[in-house]
């Protein structure tokens, strides 16, 4: 009923930037809560950055100061700006959201895209 759908991922310089797109599609009533995750090579998925509709933004450690994650329930669709980008930022990034649905307006369902990579490198 909801599709995620991924962008803006590539190859950048360290020190670099790129800002990630999530659009959401499908039956919407309300996109509650959309977070970003990554996973590198070789290790767990981890949760970058979270946001809510009614604007409250939390991050990893690891990213403070470097992300920032946004959320525009009008167009259905998120973004995470990334700047200053590090080789240890490189991992395959996923957009996970909490939708409620114009058929199940008061539970959200969870969704996931299907991952952008972002590769760090020299």
């Amino acid at each position: 009923q909801v599709q995620l759908v991924e962008s803006g991922g590539g190859l950048v310089q360290p020190g670099g930037s790129l800002r990630l797109s999530c659009a959401a599609s499908g039956s919407i009533f309300n996109i509650d809560t959309m977070d970003w995750y990554r996973q590198a090579p070789g290790k767990e998925r981890e949760l970058v950055a979270s946001s809510t509709s009614g604007g409250s933004t939390n991050y990893a450690d690891s990213v403070k100061g470097r992300f920032t994650i946004s959320l525009d329930n009008a167009d259905n669709t998120g973004h995470l700006q990334m700047n200053n980008l590090k080789p240890e930022d490189t991992a395959l990034y996923y957009c996970h959201a909490s939708v409620r649905t114009i058929f199940r307006p008061r539970n959200g369902d969870d969704y996931w895209g299907q991952g952008t990579r972002v590769t760090v490198s020299s």
